[in-house]
């Protein structure tokens, strides 16, 4: 009785959807990341469960391997590329310490003031100006 091959971890079945979290980076969600141990279990499940006289090609099988390693080093980038936009923003808020900005407040108006501190919480820098805390991304501009 010949036991037919098990399907290819292609591509398509190790991408993963990002989700957009608070600070607006992508995160991934954990049901949806396969990571390298359930990759190699899918591997060995499918060399086990192969035809005996007629085997998986090994040009598939070395295919699949360079998918999952060209993947974990595209999630490698992003991870320091997320890294390195956080500690621009981080460099960019600190240089704006003693410069007046204009910044939209939570009414939609308006209001200028002089940056006297930054601190950095997890949602990104907060510029202290006066007596309010503003988010980067609500300056609208600065001035020396």
């Amino acid at each position: 009785m010949p036991i037919s091959s098990t399907p290819a971890v292609t591509a398509a079945a190790t991408t993963q959807t990002p989700v957009v979290g608070a600070a607006g980076a992508a995160e991934t969600t954990a049901a949806s990341k396969l990571d390298q141990d359930t990759f190699l279990k899918l591997m060995v499940a499918q060399l086990r469960n192969q035809d005996p006289l007629n085997p998986t090609d090994s040009a598939e099988f070395l295919a699949q391997t360079a998918q999952f390693t060209s993947l974990e080093k595209l999630e490698v980038v992003a991870d320091q590329s997320a890294q390195a936009l956080a500690a621009q923003m981080a460099f960019g808020a600190s240089s704006l310490v003693g410069r007046t900005v204009t910044y939209t407040d939570s009414e939609g108006a308006e209001v200028a003031g002089t940056v006297s501190s930054v601190r950095f919480g997890p949602s990104g820098p907060l510029l202290g100006v006066g007596d309010a805390e503003v988010a980067l991304e609500q300056v609208v501009t600065v001035e020396a």
